[in-house]
């Protein structure tokens, strides 16, 4: 006897939203990324189908990073001093997106420059065809001068500009609104904040297909349990028709992953802990996975070799199994 599945049939859906513009959207990108979409909880094809999968994201830097794990400075050898570099070698990867984060310094230790950052953005741009998104260094005051540059210098481009949040949203949307840009608005793990933002930069009159939502989230061990639950709750918000909670999410596995003792320390711990470099793979990978099944549409990683796991992963989860 055949066994009947009960289907939810939801009044709401995520908006589907496109990053990038090609030559003939007045860019310059080889391809653009579409995302959002989904009628239904992620993977759940027997209910509707996914029109966009989730895609990644490569992290990068504006020039060596400081506070990376020396895991993956040596993973990533040369090209860390080099973001264009970093970038192709990303893009060989097979990533979909290239985030570039521009850091409070130069390599030289004095002060980033918007002169600086338009540079590095620029020699991103020429070195790779995907579509891009620029994350300020995360102090407000230095964050808007960067990126306010770097919108005006990239415009038509459907750049990410980031990071908004309550203190200075202001700012960084008005610079993408004036150049074509999109947004990605990050509150705490909360509900309503990650609306109320929603609501304050529609309110400056942002179209709703150039934002993005980060409602952030903590690594494996460290939080992702309220993590997924809020991301889980604006997904089914969403899916109920809330206006102000139908943007496809991103959220930043590596950056949460890489902080972690478990990937940060390889001296002085447990020796069941295992192989140091194993276990830090493992940790942003698993992180990762639960996110995905929480609802993230952009996952932002930082190690190639999870990367290659998480590719395979949402191929896997994509597919659709024939009917019995």
């Amino acid at each position: 006897m055949p066994v009947e599945i009960p289907k939810d049939n939801w009044p709401g859906a995520v908006r589907t939203i496109t990053l990038g513009a090609t030559a003939a959207e007045g860019g310059s990108r080889r391809q653009v990324v579409t995302v959002g979409g989904a009628k239904s909880l992620p993977f759940l094809h027997f209910e509707a189908i996914h029109p966009y999968r989730p895609v990644i994201a490569l992290e990068i830097r504006d020039r060596r990073p400081d506070d990376w794990s020396p895991l993956l400075i040596k993973t990533w050898q040369e090209v860390v001093d080099d973001p264009a570099s970093w970038a192709q070698a990303g893009e060989k990867l097979g990533v979909d997106l290239i985030q570039l984060t521009l850091s409070l310094t130069k390599a030289d230790g004095s002060s980033n420059t918007p002169a600086n950052a338009v540079n590095v953005v620029k020699a991103v741009l020429a070195a790779t065809g995907l579509p891009l998104l620029v994350f300020g260094p995360g102090q407000a005051e230095v964050d808007n001068e960067l990126l306010v540059a770097v919108a005006e210098a990239t415009k038509g481009e459907r750049l990410v500009l980031g990071i908004c949040e309550d203190k200075n949203y202001r700012t960084i949307v008005a610079a993408a609104l004036a150049n074509g840009h999109l947004v990605s608005a990050r509150t705490p793990m909360d509900v309503n904040l990650a609306k109320q933002l929603n609501i304050l930069i529609k309110d400056m009159g942002m179209p709703l297909d150039r934002i993005l939502m980060d409602p952030t989230t903590g690594a494996l061990g460290y939080g992702i349990e309220y993590g997924y639950s809020v991301m889980e709750r604006l997904r089914l918000a969403a899916l109920q028709g809330d206006t102000m909670t139908q943007f496809p999410m991103i959220v930043t596995p590596g950056f949460e992953a890489w902080k972690t003792k478990e990937a940060k320390v390889g001296e002085g711990v447990p020796a069941e802990w295992g192989d140091w470099e194993a276990r830090a793979i493992h940790w942003e990978s698993l992180t990762t996975i639960a996110l995905l099944e929480s609802g993230a549409d952009i996952v932002v990683l930082r190690h190639p070799e999870s990367i290659r796991r998480i590719q395979a992963a949402i191929q896997e989860l994509m597919t659709q199994a024939e009917p019995a």
